[in-house]
């Protein structure tokens, strides 16, 4: 297959079970991998969950995942905090990327947000994960200087969409 090899209306997001955790997992670390020379040893823990801590973040709150051919090819958790949705374990294997997933995950989790009166969302993100930043950039998502600033020596900004038109210059 070309680099547009897969058609979008093939790829499918879907809320995730337990079923799903290893798939996930192995997602997670399979779409970091790259980038593990950049992170510290622990940040790169937190960033790339074993199975358990999976099951622990399915029972905390909704994640799913973008699924092609009947494999899971990308994922993404939310965490309600009040009227906010925190995003987190966000990630696109490589070969599956600019190719609608990311966009699709991120399109799921806005959904619920809204359905769940949420008046934002937020993120943590590092610098170096500039094709992120830039899906989140033109998905509406802007960086704010809150925290944290630091994921276990690993840094780190955030980055807020506001769904509260007056709140839109915070």
């Amino acid at each position: 297959m070309g680099y547009f090899g897969i058609v979008v209306s093939n790829l499918a997001v879907r809320r995730a079970g337990e079923y799903d955790a290893l798939a996930i997992a192995a997602v997670l670390r399979q779409a970091f991998a790259e980038f593990e020379p950049k992170y510290t040893a622990a940040a790169f823990a937190a960033t790339t969950p074993d199975v358990a801590m999976v099951l622990e973040r399915l029972r905390e709150g909704p994640v799913w995942v973008a699924v092609h051919d009947d494999q899971i090819v990308g994922t993404v958790a939310v965490v309600s905090r009040e009227q906010e949705c925190y995003i987190r374990g966000m990630g696109v294997l490589p070969g599956a990327r600019a190719r609608g997933a990311g966009r699709q995950l991120l399109a799921a989790v806005e959904a619920f947000a809204l359905e769940s009166g949420a008046e934002r969302m937020f993120l943590s993100t590092t610098p170096f994960l500039h094709r992120a930043i830039q899906l989140y950039e033109r998905n509406g998502f802007r960086r704010t200087p809150q925290g944290p600033h630091d994921l276990w020596g690993t840094p780190l900004f955030t980055m807020v969409k506001n769904f509260n038109v007056k709140d839109q210059g915070a």
